[in-house]
């Protein structure tokens, strides 16, 4: 590190603690107003997570400067301020408007004074955070209906009926008619069970009358109006009837909870253990998102009634959800959240995989589909739930924090590990297979958020817009921005042989990172495309593509671990069967600027058929050209191959001109003929008595001649023709040396 660091005040409130030099990193600009460090509090103390573990999981690589206090005595104030921090895991706060920058207490192996790195974070985050990853928690924000609830009004039954109606009227399959007919009988049922409620505050349960129980609903804060809610609970019917405004009948709803609901949320606060902070985000109208939250969780097990208005957050129909929206408060970082919900283009694109999608909730067009599977929908959500809470903190404890204990003041930037992310261990279902092998889903069986605003009366749109699932975006590029550049550079140099250049795969990213950089170079698009599989064990499977082409697939019981045994196959599929053979290189010479494509030799390992087509990028790999068909030939012996190259050697005078095209023969692909043409073209002018000639290679100029014969200048066409191809040849060994792959599966670069 330089010494030529900037000279500042350190100042607690009013307090003046010492003098200091601060160190920026990364070009950073100096992060102090007025060279002064004024430390407005001090970071609650962690049990178990040093400052900078937690700073690099929710703000990787911030660090803005390192901080050396300046010759200090043993009882100064910056000392007593240092070993505060290093000893009870806390930090020293800077408040620079909407950030946070946060001094945290690093050893030294050399410096005998405090010696500090300067973090950056949004405001609050960091307090937030700290609690989370103290207690091993996550957070977890949940859509409402359709995949926890189906809920309908009178006006949404009479619309689900009469479409149904129509339908069965046109229908000429008698299969279809039956199942839309035994449809059509579950919502009436279920509209008179409503009926019965709204009209006498009880319902006919199998013979049984049950009557309404009024439930008092927590006050809101800030709120001092009670309100009594007639409700209907019908347990072993996962059903529920209740009055978002009391006062007024026709709010009446009838709902359908989703089977095994209980299990999960059992799971995500066990015994007063809470695994993971719920939230809701939904597209319907507050009212009606709270009180259906209150049916899910009435004694406020998951979300407490003084946090309802920030954890139940309601996006406007048609908008996009977004976690940054959820979180809006700095309560948690999106890397540190997961997702449950039916639809997954509803979110952002950067929060897709985070999204854990499962089956709508169709209980009326197929009733039996919840729990015809081994295991029901809601508790494999609660064993992915489990497997990503379990393998963040597995890598937080077992990787981030060991490695955080051994970081020094001196260290590099890049040293920092690499931090866990929810995508990481979350496969966003492929959206391609339709749930409950429902491929016609006639109508939504729930009611969207602008009927609820409408106090629940007027008509609901009935379009065919329920696509239960969508298609999951895995490709690599969609994981959190922050991180991409940053966490490339340090795996780089964190696995950097210095002794021999290579550079060993490692498990965390750097397969993936090798194909994306083959992908570059090709100019083809590499995705990791998730797999659906039947397997109890949860088993993730994904698959990479170049362009189209499946090259590679792995499983495993997590989304990182599927996706790294997928790209090592694929890479190591594409050093055996490609041998890395494609590559494309332009040359420009001459005047005219012209470009010239040419392809590696291939080993000899391809498929001699797919070698027959013309140049192209299918599959993300350019094909060799054999054979290619001049435009036009102007003489028998312009086109020469394999034979007619012999004659032509023969039946000219120079022993030189033999010799030269011997050599452009070698460096050809067998079966690649070279053209030679004689006929000039209109922008080159001849002198009385010159001849020209000119060398084409699949309709690319390699090299023109001009000579006062027809020897001479097919003999300097050949001679510059061969010159392009061993600086062609020349190009592709530059690369190839860049990029190889060695017999033990090291990337040497």
């Amino acid at each position: 590190m330089s010494r030529s660091g900037i000279n500042s005040t350190v100042y607690h409130g009013e307090v003046c603690l010492g003098d200091a030099e601060v160190f920026p990193t990364n070009n950073h600009a100096f992060p102090f107003p007025s060279n002064e460090i004024r430390i407005s509090h001090l970071s609650p103390p962690s049990e178990r997570c040093p400052p900078l573990s937690i700073l690099q999981t929710i703000s990787p690589f911030s660090v803005r400067c390192k901080v050396q206090a300046k010759s200090v005595t043993e009882e100064s104030l910056l000392r007593r301020l240092y070993l505060s921090c290093f000893q009870e895991y806390k930090s020293a706060v800077v408040v620079v408007g909407k950030e946070e920058l946060h001094l945290v207490a690093m050893p030294s192996k050399v410096e005998k004074v405090p010696c500090f790195w300067c973090c950056a974070v949004q405001a609050g985050l960091y307090a937030s955070c700290l609690g989370m990853l103290n207690l091993r928690c996550l957070a977890i924000v949940f859509d409402l209906d359709e995949t926890l609830i189906v809920a309908n009004t009178m006006k949404s039954f009479e619309d689900r009926i009469e479409a149904l109606s129509r339908r069965i009227d046109v229908e000429d399959d008698p299969v279809r008619v039956s199942g839309m007919s035994a449809e059509l009988k579950r919502y009436i049922e279920d509209k008179d069970l409503l009926k019965q409620y709204i009209e006498n505050d009880a319902v006919s349960d199998n013979g049984k009358l049950v009557g309404v129980q009024n439930e008092e609903v927590p006050g809101l804060p800030g709120s001092q109006e009670r309100i009594v809610r007639p409700v209907i609970r019908l347990q072993e019917r996962n059903i529920v009837l209740t009055r978002i405004n009391p006062e007024i009948r026709d709010t009446s709803v009838f709902v359908r909870l989703r089977p095994a609901w209980e299990d999960l949320r059992s799971y995500l606060n066990a015994k007063g253990r809470k695994r993971f902070e719920v939230y809701v985000c939904t597209m319907a109208e507050r009212d009606y998102a709270l009180e259906m939250w209150r049916l899910l969780d009435p004694e406020a097990y998951l979300i407490g009634s003084r946090q309802l208005l920030d954890r139940v957050v309601c996006v406007k129909s048609g908008s996009r959800k977004s976690l940054q929206h959820v979180f809006q408060d700095a309560v948690c970082h999106p890397k540190m959240a997961m997702v449950i919900d039916d639809r997954l283009q509803v979110w952002d694109d950067k929060d897709q995989p985070r999204v854990h999608v499962v089956p709508a909730f169709t209980p009326y067009y197929a009733p039996q589909a919840e729990m015809a599977n081994t295991v029901p929908v809601l508790c494999v959500a609660r064993n992915v739930a489990c497997n990503v809470r379990g393998g963040f903190f597995k890598e937080f404890d077992e990787s981030l924090l060991r490695k955080i204990f051994e970081l020094c003041y001196e260290n590099d930037i890049l040293d920092l590990p690499y931090a866990p992310d929810v995508s990481d261990y979350l496969m966003s279902e492929d959206t391609n297979v339709v749930p409950n092998s429902n491929k016609d889903v006639p109508i939504s069986e729930s009611m969207n958020g602008s009927e609820a605003e409408r106090r629940l009366s007027p008509p609901v749109h009935l379009g065919d817009e329920q696509q239960m699932q969508h298609q999951a975006q895995t490709s690599l590029s969609s994981l959190d921005d922050e991180l991409s550049v940053n966490r490339a550079s340090a795996n780089n140099r964190s696995c950097l042989d210095s002794e021999t250049g290579q550079m060993t795969l490692l498990p965390s990213s750097l397969f993936i990172g090798v194909l994306q950089e083959i992908g570059r170079r090709c100019d083809c698009k590499v995705e990791f495309r998730s797999v659906i599989g039947s397997s109890k064990d949860l088993h993730f499977s994904v698959e990479v593509l170049f362009s189209t082409e499946k090259i590679g697939i792995g499983m495993g019981r997590t989304r990182k671990e599927a996706q790294l045994q997928a790209a090592e196959n694929a890479l190591r599929n594409l050093a055996s069967d490609y041998l890395l053979r494609l590559y494309f290189v332009s040359i420009s010479f001459g005047n005219a600027g012209n470009y010239v494509s040419f392809i590696a030799p291939n080993s000899g390992s391809t498929n001699r058929e797919s070698d027959n087509s013309s140049l192209g990028t299918e599959n993300g790999f350019l094909r060799d050209i054999i054979n290619p068909v001049p435009d036009e030939p102007s003489r028998k012996d312009d086109l020469v191959g394999a034979s007619t190259s012999e004659q032509m050697a023969q039946s000219n005078d120079s022993g030189g001109f033999s010799s030269v095209l011997s050599s452009i023969r070698e460096l050809c692909l067998e079966g690649q003929n070279i053209v030679f043409r004689d006929q000039a073209p209109a922008s080159v002018t001849l002198n009385k008595g010159e001849h020209y000639f000119q060398v084409e290679l699949a309709g690319q100029i390699l090299g023109k001649g001009v000579g006062l014969s027809r020897e001479e200048a097919k003999l300097q066409a050949a001679e510059e023709a061969l010159r392009t191809l061993k600086a062609t040849h020349s190009s592709q060994r530059q690369i190839s040396n860049s990029l190889r792959f060695s017999a033990r599966g090291n990337l040497v670069f």
